[in-house]
């Protein structure tokens, strides 16, 4: 009996090279390209007044005061429903256009796409297009390869410490911050963060690329779940290009079987950042950057055959196509059920975010009784709860909060240390914590009951907006 061997469980990696190409789809990945890194590494110095005592930076992570600022948008860490609702939007908006255009995420936009797409011209400005690249990977180990190897390394460090140093502008003031980075005065975890993320940028980026895409990233194992036969997507179209090859001017056998367009010239192979053949049908590789069609209609062009031999196309036009019909127009492709009910859900944690977001009040107050006594009797007679009200102004100037009790009893509210008010200061942009008593007299339906319900107040005193919790009075029992 024969004994096989079994298939390894990783294949090594092989060195891809991809060509230089020119189209449609190559110059729209390009400002892609510019349009994503340019937000990247300017939006942390983009300034925006938010008044006194406050950063003026547009988009900070503001991890000491515990806040994110989004331009005129501020959130506190109780309100971590937001991200929470972004993340969401974020994982719907990927499933929406995986299921009608594929893995136009990861050929595009994807940071592991962009920063690659980066290296790699970087890496042909020095060292070639792909033939003289080939030819230098196989070359020996002599000056003037360590000399083109070292150039193009460096850089890429460059562009590796420029990406992990543009990220931590986001965490801090980005002008203060990159002035202590130069005097070697910032905080050692602001180096090590960029450390980190240098070195991460310059293997992924530089050495690890597609193998990135094809063993560390889950969504080529996700992607077949979000996608139909309806789906858009980068195909060939083997019914027109089948059987390929050399298309010569001798005279053919007159028995021969007529080819196909596709003349085999390994173009579209030759220009693909994985290193697949797309003529071999759908793979969990492609990532749909849709350079393999950009080179098929340069070849098409020069030999006088029609564009859209490899094209962003739907499988279930196949049947149609091999007719000779027109396929299914692209809208009918993309308004389907599947697509609908993805848009209906992101549309509705949208609105429901801005809702949310509109309908929050600049004021705010937390309520916690004291509960180690739950009451205290006084010399009078009188029941005494103990609060702590934490009172949120998220305005940009101090503001007086005016405190208040109300409830089906006479219980009446004292401030501590003030006797004879009920108004605090609170600071700007800020939460400050005041500890509060309320009083039932003797005689009070309050101070007999074991429970009673009541509800603290605060009242801006500038415009009138007021906020209050509910919470319990503890009496004691008679």
């Amino acid at each position: 009996m024969t004994q096989t061997t079994p298939p390894p469980l990783y294949a090594a990696q092989e060195p891809v090279f991809p060509r230089k190409v020119s189209g449609t789809f190559r110059r729209l990945k390009w400002w892609i390209m510019l349009v994503t890194l340019g937000i990247y590494y300017l939006l942390p110095w983009i300034r925006w007044d938010r008044g006194p005592n406050l950063p003026d930076q547009a988009v900070l992570l503001d991890m000491a005061g515990r806040r994110f600022y989004f331009f005129w948008i501020e959130i506190w860490p109780h309100e971590f429903y937001f991200v929470a609702g972004l993340l969401v939007m974020a994982g719907l908006g990927l499933f929406l256009f995986t299921s009608a255009l594929g893995r136009v995420w990861c050929g595009y936009t994807c940071p592991q796409t962009v920063w690659t797409d980066l290296f790699i011209l970087v890496e042909r400005w020095v060292e070639g297009d792909r033939n003289a690249r080939v030819r230098l990977w196989k070359a020996k180990w002599d000056f003037h390869k360590w000399r083109l190897r070292l150039t193009k390394w460096a850089i890429w460090l460059g562009i590796a410490m420029a990406t992990g140093g543009a990220w931590v502008f986001y965490f801090t003031d980005a002008p203060t911050l990159a002035r202590d980075l130069l005097r070697f005065e910032a905080h050692p975890i602001a180096y090590g963060t960029i450390a980190v993320l240098t070195a991460t940028t310059f293997v992924f980026g530089g050495f690890l690329r597609e193998q990135v895409c094809i063993y560390m990233c889950p969504w080529p194992r996700i992607q077949a779940a979000m996608m139909d036969p309806d789906t858009i997507t980068v195909a060939y179209r083997d019914w027109r290009g089948e059987p390929r090859g050399k298309h010569r001017k001798a005279v053919q056998a007159e028995d021969a079987a007529p080819l196909g367009d596709c003349i085999d010239c390994m173009a579209c192979v030759n220009v693909c950042p994985m290193g697949i053949d797309i003529r071999d049908g759908q793979q969990m590789e492609c990532i749909t950057c849709a350079l393999c069609i950009d080179a098929c209609d340069d070849v098409m062009d020069k030999i006088g055959k029609p564009r859209g031999l490899i094209d962003y196309l739907a499988l279930s036009d196949e049947p149609a196509e091999r007719a000779g019909a027109a396929p299914k127009p692209v809208w009918k492709h993309i308004l389907r059920p599947r697509t609908l009910f993805y848009t209906a859900l992101w549309s509705l944690v949208g609105v429901g975010l801005i809702y949310a977001l509109f309908m929050r009040s600049d004021i705010e107050l937390a309520v916690s009784p004291l509960r180690n006594p739950t009451y205290v009797t006084l010399s009078d007679g009188s029941i005494r709860n103990i609060y702590d009200v934490r009172m949120r102004n998220k305005h940009a100037e101090a503001r007086v909060f005016q405190l208040s009790v109300t409830g089906d009893t006479g219980v009446r509210l004292q401030l501590e240390g003030q006797a004879d008010r009920r108004s605090i200061l609170v600071p700007a942009d800020q939460t400050f914590m005041q500890r509060v008593y309320v009083t039932a007299p003797r005689q009070d339906p309050a101070a007999k009951q074991v429970r009673s319900d009541i509800r603290i107040w605060i009242e801006d005193t500038a415009t009138g907006t007021r906020a209050s919790q509910a919470t319990t009075f503890n009496g004691k029992a008679e």
